[in-house]
């Protein structure tokens, strides 16, 4: 295994999150192509763990603190590590030490660069982003908005712990509308997957339907909206766990209006 920096040989596979085998992620459109292109300029990193035969098999990737869905300073914020773990493509490389290599690479490039420190965020059931990997690795809470929590590593006795931004209210349906509200970052293509699903899925139901789309790949859009990656179906989220299907989606729309005409 190789830890190196992404090159435009890899990055195609990058945005599809090392799943090239899959056709669902195609779903997620270029949202991920175009966030990169304008974080690389604001200091976004990139890692990959390659296997011998060159192929991506794990990905971290990391940016000014500033730029991410937590508030802080001097300190870089890890917003995804993954590790290939599908029969398909290059098959399940969970468990073998590529997550932690890939950690420990960035939190050198990291101090490096003379940052204070390193923030990343866990859910604190096992599913995803574990903050209980992170605890492992010497991470400590500082924060927590329901299942996430928001841990870092100090590099410097003056770092300043980071900390959420403030959730804000959950959006207003429409009167008289079936309303879908959707924020979107760009970095995740999960989370892009839902919002192009619900947005299909909305366009289906002609006029009985609102889509209302929010940018969030800019902190300040952040702040204002309380908001980072998520969707919700008159003001209730759609999503909790994996990305749910077209269809599920679809069925919940239906039934919101069904309930409006009645």
């Amino acid at each position: 295994m190789e830890i190196v920096d992404l090159s435009a040989t890899h990055e195609d596979s990058y945005f599809r999150c090392l799943e090239d085998w899959s056709d669902e992620v195609n779903e997620a459109g270029d949202h991920k192509a175009r966030w990169y292109r304008t974080m690389s300029d604001r200091g976004l990193r990139v890692k990959l763990a390659l296997a011998d035969d060159g192929r991506p098999i794990g990905m971290i990737q990391y940016l000014p603190i500033e730029h991410s869905m937590a508030l802080g300073s001097d300190l870089y914020m890890i917003l995804c590590i993954w590790v290939h773990g599908y029969k398909e493509g290059v098959g399940d490389r969970q468990g073998h030490g590529v997550g932690t290599a890939l950690l420990a690479a960035a939190e050198r490039d990291v101090a490096e660069l003379g940052a204070k420190g390193i923030a990343a965020w866990g859910v604190a059931i096992p599913w995803w982003m574990r903050a209980s990997w992170f605890k492992k690795h010497g991470y400590e809470k500082v924060d927590r908005q329901g299942m996430q929590t928001l841990l870092w590593k100090p590099f410097a006795d003056d770092a300043v712990a980071p900390r959420w931004i403030e959730s804000g209210p959950k959006p207003q349906p429409v009167e008289g509308k079936v309303t879908v509200s959707a924020y979107i970052s760009g970095w995740c293509p999960a989370q892009n997957l839902v919002y192009e699903r619900a947005k299909r899925a909305a366009a289906e139901f002609g006029d009985d339907v609102v889509f209302q789309s929010y940018d969030t790949s800019e902190q300040s859009a952040m702040v204002a909206c309380g908001q980072s990656d998520c969707v919700y179906l008159d003001g209730k989220s759609l999503q909790k766990g994996p990305p749910p299907s077209y269809d599920r989606i679809h069925k919940r729309i239906a039934k919101r209006a069904e309930r409006l005409r009645d």
